[in-house]
């Protein structure tokens, strides 16, 4: 256990944060912090329901043309809008949505800021985000004080600051803010999920997870995420991408929902990947191998929760590897973990000592989202599970239902980012993991997919 001076740093930040979010909350005519109203924010919110959501879509590259693609395929869906920097890719999408058989979006292409003409508009009831990391924070509040729900890539944010804004103003405009972790809704992932709810693993102990992704030919590549991405690696040092592993993980283990983060340490590697890289791809004398990096090769982040649980979260970027979120997650009875290839451990159930194959486990434990799903999900990316996770959204926003995932969700994952850079800093320190929720985390609730 860490003593309260290990956690000193975590707890100073995180009050100097509270007392500016407290005061900016008072102005507005908010409840503050540790009042009933104010615990219940939007905890399990259900916004009015809407027979058709009018799409305005802010950043329409690769993860956005991939949402517009679902989108199309999903009833009750009008885009009405699309927003990018680069002309040609909003010509792209107003063409997709033309083909379709739909109206022609309205184009927005003046410059970065052009997404607050997009905002302004009075026939828009969702904007979403997929853009440079450092844009979620400014189009997802411009959306919300203009009246529309926001929706965004991951992460929603890279500060604790900014997690805090989009937390205070989600509960100022009534508006929901989700962040589109697709991950959540990967077969496997949820096939464990759904064994974890039927008891399969007895109580959880433990999980593992990260972001294990070679990305140095994307982190030099100068047109396209290279652009922005090779950035953050030359002035963070921290887990810069927390969500893809943390957020399955986070399901399982009732995050947010009787259950929350405590506190982390983390640790970084030396500083390797990227230069290498471009020694030997551009050359020892080109202007990439002058470029200087922070961030450390690997990133390993230890997570308590206050039910007792550990979490491992792993960064790894920069290093020639092959793919993997390195999912696990054990219990008192078990284990079972997706790469590198699916396996489960099951006591009473598998031959003693010895993994055995996840695959005969999935159809009694495939997921009731699939089993729905997963026929209208063929042929949408990274194996259909973006579909689901488009389609979950226009479900919600349709019928008035809870999200899958709110805004507390999405600050607390995102906040990894910032806290791990803060442990890295202070040479391993614990530091203490903000609750976006003021102590709402400890009423159990169910997930809407359980």
């Amino acid at each position: 256990m860490a003593s309260d001076e290990g956690l000193e740093i975590g707890r100073r930040d995180f009050l100097r944060a509270g007392a500016a979010g407290l005061g900016g909350m008072a102005a507005a005519g908010l409840p503050q912090p540790g009042t009933a109203q104010t615990r219940a924010g939007m905890i399990d919110y259900k916004a009015p329901p809407l027979e058709t959501v009018r799409i305005g879509l802010v950043g329409v590259g690769g993860m956005g043309t991939a949402h517009v693609r679902n989108l199309l395929r999903i009833p009750g869906v009008e885009i009405r809008a699309a927003c990018d920097i680069v002309e040609q890719r909003v010509e792209r999408a107003q063409e997709m949505v033309v083909k379709a058989g739909s109206g022609r979006p309205e184009g927005y292409s003046r410059g970065p800021w052009d997404f607050k003409r997009l905002c302004d508009r009075e026939d828009l009831d969702l904007v979403f985000t997929a853009t440079p990391w450092e844009w979620h924070v400014p189009i997802c509040l411009a959306a919300m004080e203009s009246g529309k729900h926001a929706a965004t890539e991951v992460p929603a944010a890279v500060t604790i600051d900014d997690c805090w804004r989009l937390v205070e103003t989600s509960e100022k405009t009534r508006r929901h803010c989700i962040m589109m972790e697709n991950c959540n809704y990967d077969k496997v992932e949820m096939m464990i999920l759904h064994m974890v709810r039927k008891g399969v693993l007895g109580e959880l102990l433990h999980a593992e997870c990260g972001y294990l992704h070679d990305l140095r030919q994307v982190k030099h590549d100068m047109e396209g995420e290279g652009v922005w991405r090779r950035a953050h690696a030359m002035k963070r040092n921290g887990d810069l991408y927390p969500t893809h592993g943390l957020g399955p993980v986070a399901q399982c283990l009732d995050v947010n929902r009787g259950n929350a983060f405590d506190y982390l340490v983390s640790f970084g590697t030396k500083t390797r990947g990227l230069h290498l890289y471009a020694v030997e791809e551009f050359g020892p004398d080109s202007p990439q191998a002058r470029e200087s990096f922070v961030l450390s090769d690997i990133v390993t982040t230890l997570i308590r929760t206050h039910r007792g649980e550990t979490v491992i979260v792993k960064h790894d970027t920069n290093s020639p590897r092959p793919y993997s979120r390195d999912i696990l997650v054990q219990g008192t009875r078990g284990l079972v973990r997706k790469y590198p290839e699916p396996n489960v451990y099951v006591e009473g159930r598998s031959q003693p000592h010895r993994w055995e194959a996840l695959e005969p486990y999935m159809t009694e434990y495939n997921h009731p989202v699939w089993k729905e799903l997963e026929e209208q999900s063929q042929g949408a990316g990274h194996g259909g599970m973006d579909f689901i996770e488009d389609y979950r959204l226009i479900r919600a926003l349709r019928n008035g239902l809870v999200p899958d995932m709110d805004v507390y969700d999405a600050a607390m994952l995102s906040a990894i980012s910032e806290l791990s850079a803060r442990s890295i800093a202070g040479k391993g320190k614990p530091v203490r993991v903000p609750d976006f929720t003021r102590g709402a985390w400890k009423t159990p609730r169910p997930l809407p997919v359980d």
